[in-house]
Protein backbone atom coordinates (compact mmCIF):
# COMPACT_ATOMS: atom_id res chain seq x y z
CA UNK A 1 0.00 0.00 0.00
CA UNK A 2 2.99 2.20 0.90
CA UNK A 3 4.42 1.47 -2.57
CA UNK A 4 1.67 2.00 -3.85
CA UNK A 5 0.60 5.65 -2.57
CA UNK A 6 4.03 6.17 -3.37
CA UNK A 7 3.71 5.48 -6.95
CA UNK A 8 0.30 7.66 -7.26
CA UNK A 9 1.91 10.40 -5.84
CA UNK A 10 5.05 10.53 -7.92
CA UNK A 11 3.07 10.15 -11.33
CA UNK A 12 0.02 11.70 -10.62
CA UNK A 13 0.27 14.52 -12.46
CA UNK A 14 1.57 12.19 -15.73
CA UNK A 15 -1.06 10.35 -15.26
CA UNK A 16 -3.54 13.25 -15.38
CA UNK A 17 -2.30 14.35 -18.19
CA UNK A 18 -2.36 11.05 -19.97
CA UNK A 19 -6.25 10.30 -19.91
CA UNK A 20 -6.72 14.17 -20.47
CA UNK A 21 -10.02 15.76 -19.07
CA UNK A 22 -13.43 15.54 -18.90
CA UNK A 23 -12.99 11.94 -17.34
CA UNK A 24 -15.19 9.39 -15.34
CA UNK A 25 -12.94 7.74 -12.82
CA UNK A 26 -14.41 4.46 -11.71
CA UNK A 27 -12.81 2.39 -8.66
CA UNK A 28 -13.33 -1.09 -8.78
CA UNK A 29 -13.42 -1.71 -5.04
CA UNK A 30 -13.36 0.90 -3.70
CA UNK A 31 -13.30 0.23 -0.09
CA UNK A 32 -12.33 2.69 2.14
CA UNK A 33 -11.56 5.15 -0.32
CA UNK A 34 -7.42 5.94 0.32
CA UNK A 35 -5.96 5.93 -3.08
CA UNK A 36 -8.54 7.44 -5.20
CA UNK A 37 -7.77 10.74 -3.54
CA UNK A 38 -4.34 11.01 -4.46
CA UNK A 39 -5.79 10.70 -8.50
CA UNK A 40 -8.85 13.26 -7.35
CA UNK A 41 -5.91 15.63 -6.46
CA UNK A 42 -4.36 15.28 -9.50
CA UNK A 43 -6.68 14.50 -12.00
CA UNK A 44 -10.06 16.28 -10.83
CA UNK A 45 -12.38 14.31 -12.80
CA UNK A 46 -16.13 15.20 -13.70
CA UNK A 47 -17.22 12.01 -12.01
CA UNK A 48 -16.00 9.38 -9.74
CA UNK A 49 -17.84 6.21 -9.41
CA UNK A 50 -16.90 4.08 -6.49
CA UNK A 51 -17.52 0.67 -6.66
CA UNK A 52 -18.17 -2.18 -4.12
CA UNK A 53 -20.09 -4.75 -2.65
CA UNK A 54 -20.50 -3.73 0.74
CA UNK A 55 -23.45 -1.05 0.54
CA UNK A 56 -23.35 0.24 4.22
CA UNK A 57 -19.42 0.81 3.78
CA UNK A 58 -19.86 2.27 0.35
CA UNK A 59 -21.78 4.84 1.26
CA UNK A 60 -19.97 6.17 4.09
CA UNK A 61 -16.87 6.40 2.39
CA UNK A 62 -18.55 7.83 -0.88
CA UNK A 63 -20.53 10.63 1.77
CA UNK A 64 -16.77 11.25 3.18
CA UNK A 65 -15.49 11.86 -0.40
CA UNK A 66 -18.48 14.07 -1.01
CA UNK A 67 -17.66 16.05 2.11
CA UNK A 68 -13.90 16.37 1.25
CA UNK A 69 -14.27 17.45 -2.50
CA UNK A 70 -17.44 19.53 -3.09
CA UNK A 71 -16.80 20.24 -6.72
CA UNK A 72 -16.93 16.06 -7.26
CA UNK A 73 -20.19 14.28 -8.66
CA UNK A 74 -19.88 11.32 -7.05
CA UNK A 75 -22.02 8.08 -7.70
CA UNK A 76 -21.67 5.00 -5.24
CA UNK A 77 -22.68 1.68 -6.90
CA UNK A 78 -22.92 -1.66 -5.04
CA UNK A 79 -22.07 -4.36 -7.23
CA UNK A 80 -19.94 -7.02 -7.66
CA UNK A 81 -17.15 -5.87 -9.83
CA UNK A 82 -16.54 -9.04 -11.39
CA UNK A 83 -19.67 -9.19 -13.48
CA UNK A 84 -21.58 -6.35 -15.58
CA UNK A 85 -22.90 -3.55 -13.71
CA UNK A 86 -24.26 0.33 -15.34
CA UNK A 87 -22.86 3.44 -15.03
CA UNK A 88 -24.79 6.65 -13.96
CA UNK A 89 -26.28 8.42 -16.79
CA UNK A 90 -24.35 11.28 -16.16
CA UNK A 91 -21.34 9.86 -16.62
CA UNK A 92 -22.03 9.66 -20.55
CA UNK A 93 -19.74 12.14 -22.55
CA UNK A 94 -16.87 11.18 -20.32
CA UNK A 95 -13.62 9.43 -20.86
CA UNK A 96 -13.93 6.73 -18.25
CA UNK A 97 -11.09 5.30 -16.42
CA UNK A 98 -11.25 2.18 -14.41
CA UNK A 99 -9.03 2.37 -11.58
CA UNK A 100 -8.26 -1.46 -9.95
CA UNK A 101 -5.39 -0.77 -7.10
CA UNK A 102 -4.13 -3.16 -4.72
CA UNK A 103 -2.92 -6.11 -6.64
CA UNK A 104 -6.16 -7.55 -6.50
CA UNK A 105 -5.88 -8.69 -10.21
CA UNK A 106 -3.53 -11.79 -8.39
CA UNK A 107 -6.42 -13.04 -6.29
CA UNK A 108 -8.21 -14.25 -10.23
CA UNK A 109 -7.50 -17.28 -11.53
CA UNK A 110 -5.86 -17.23 -14.98
CA UNK A 111 -9.25 -17.46 -16.71
CA UNK A 112 -11.01 -15.38 -14.79
CA UNK A 113 -8.17 -12.42 -14.69
CA UNK A 114 -8.80 -12.01 -18.17
CA UNK A 115 -12.91 -12.52 -18.66
CA UNK A 116 -12.65 -9.38 -15.81
CA UNK A 117 -10.09 -7.22 -17.92
CA UNK A 118 -12.84 -7.86 -20.98
CA UNK A 119 -15.61 -6.81 -18.61
CA UNK A 120 -13.24 -3.71 -17.61
CA UNK A 121 -12.97 -2.86 -21.25
CA UNK A 122 -16.67 -2.79 -21.77
CA UNK A 123 -17.48 -0.20 -19.05
CA UNK A 124 -14.72 1.94 -20.28
CA UNK A 125 -15.03 1.11 -23.89
CA UNK A 126 -12.43 1.86 -27.10
CA UNK A 127 -11.46 5.98 -25.88
CA UNK A 128 -11.09 4.76 -21.73
CA UNK A 129 -8.82 3.82 -19.50
CA UNK A 130 -7.69 1.36 -17.56
CA UNK A 131 -5.38 2.10 -14.42
CA UNK A 132 -4.37 -0.96 -12.57
CA UNK A 133 -1.97 -1.85 -9.77
CA UNK A 134 0.34 -4.93 -9.85
CA UNK A 135 2.41 -6.02 -7.38
CA UNK A 136 6.00 -7.40 -8.59
CA UNK A 137 7.17 -10.98 -6.65
CA UNK A 138 8.78 -11.27 -3.89
CA UNK A 139 11.11 -14.29 -2.53
CA UNK A 140 9.39 -17.02 -1.00
CA UNK A 141 10.37 -16.14 2.70
CA UNK A 142 9.10 -12.72 2.21
CA UNK A 143 5.98 -13.99 1.52
CA UNK A 144 5.48 -16.99 4.08
CA UNK A 145 6.42 -14.28 6.83
CA UNK A 146 3.73 -11.73 6.00
CA UNK A 147 1.04 -14.46 5.10
CA UNK A 148 1.58 -15.99 8.32
CA UNK A 149 2.61 -13.31 10.71
CA UNK A 150 3.32 -13.43 14.27
CA UNK A 151 0.45 -11.33 15.27
CA UNK A 152 -1.77 -13.75 13.76
CA UNK A 153 -3.82 -10.63 11.78
CA UNK A 154 -3.93 -12.84 8.67
CA UNK A 155 -4.65 -15.87 10.31
CA UNK A 156 -7.98 -13.99 11.51
CA UNK A 157 -8.93 -12.46 8.30
CA UNK A 158 -8.95 -16.17 6.70
CA UNK A 159 -11.13 -17.68 10.14
CA UNK A 160 -13.45 -14.64 9.05
CA UNK A 161 -14.69 -16.71 6.39
CA UNK A 162 -16.46 -18.77 8.67
CA UNK A 163 -17.97 -15.97 11.11
CA UNK A 164 -19.13 -14.63 7.93
CA UNK A 165 -20.80 -17.95 7.13
CA UNK A 166 -22.37 -18.18 10.25
CA UNK A 167 -23.90 -14.58 10.35
CA UNK A 168 -24.68 -14.76 6.64
CA UNK A 169 -26.52 -18.64 6.01
CA UNK A 170 -26.55 -19.60 9.58
CA UNK A 171 -23.74 -22.25 9.55
CA UNK A 172 -22.15 -23.73 12.49
CA UNK A 173 -18.23 -23.79 12.08
CA UNK A 174 -16.41 -23.52 15.14
CA UNK A 175 -13.59 -20.90 14.29
CA UNK A 176 -11.44 -22.35 16.88
CA UNK A 177 -11.20 -25.86 15.31
CA UNK A 178 -9.64 -24.57 12.14
CA UNK A 179 -6.10 -23.27 12.03
CA UNK A 180 -4.57 -21.05 9.34
CA UNK A 181 -2.01 -22.35 7.01
CA UNK A 182 -0.47 -20.38 4.23
CA UNK A 183 2.01 -21.33 1.57
CA UNK A 184 4.07 -20.01 -1.79
CA UNK A 185 3.03 -22.31 -4.68
CA UNK A 186 6.08 -21.65 -7.06
CA UNK A 187 5.11 -22.75 -10.30
CA UNK A 188 1.67 -20.80 -10.21
CA UNK A 189 3.44 -17.90 -8.21
CA UNK A 190 0.95 -17.36 -5.67
CA UNK A 191 0.31 -17.55 -2.29
CA UNK A 192 -1.99 -20.06 -1.20
CA UNK A 193 -4.25 -19.95 1.68
CA UNK A 194 -6.26 -22.68 3.91
CA UNK A 195 -7.53 -23.21 6.85
CA UNK A 196 -6.57 -26.95 8.50
CA UNK A 197 -9.77 -28.80 11.02
CA UNK A 198 -7.82 -29.67 13.49
CA UNK A 199 -10.62 -32.26 14.22
CA UNK A 200 -12.70 -34.83 13.53
CA UNK A 201 -16.17 -32.46 13.06
CA UNK A 202 -19.08 -31.64 11.14
CA UNK A 203 -20.80 -28.51 9.77
CA UNK A 204 -24.26 -27.93 9.02
CA UNK A 205 -26.09 -25.60 6.33
CA UNK A 206 -29.72 -26.09 5.11
CA UNK A 207 -29.89 -29.72 6.55
CA UNK A 208 -26.82 -31.14 4.33
CA UNK A 209 -24.09 -32.21 6.55
CA UNK A 210 -20.65 -31.74 5.87
CA UNK A 211 -17.80 -33.41 7.42
CA UNK A 212 -14.29 -32.68 7.79
CA UNK A 213 -11.81 -35.50 8.77
CA UNK A 214 -8.51 -34.02 11.75
CA UNK A 215 -5.71 -32.52 9.36
CA UNK A 216 -7.97 -31.46 5.88
CA UNK A 217 -7.18 -28.64 4.59
CA UNK A 218 -9.52 -25.85 2.92
CA UNK A 219 -8.28 -23.96 0.28
CA UNK A 220 -9.92 -20.20 1.24
CA UNK A 221 -7.60 -17.98 -0.87
CA UNK A 222 -4.99 -17.51 -3.39
CA UNK A 223 -3.14 -14.23 -3.90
Amino acid sequence: TRAELSILRTHGAAIAEAIGDSVCLIEYGSGSSTKIRVLLDACRPGAYVPVDISGEHLLRASHRIADDYPWLHVYPTCADYTGPFSLPASAEGLTHVAFFPGSSIGNFEPLDAQEFVQGVRDVVGNDGWFLIGVDTKKSESVLNHAYNDTDGVTAEFNRNILRHLNERFGMDFDTRAFEHFARYNASKGRIEMYLVSNCEQEVCLDGKTFRFASGEYMHTENS
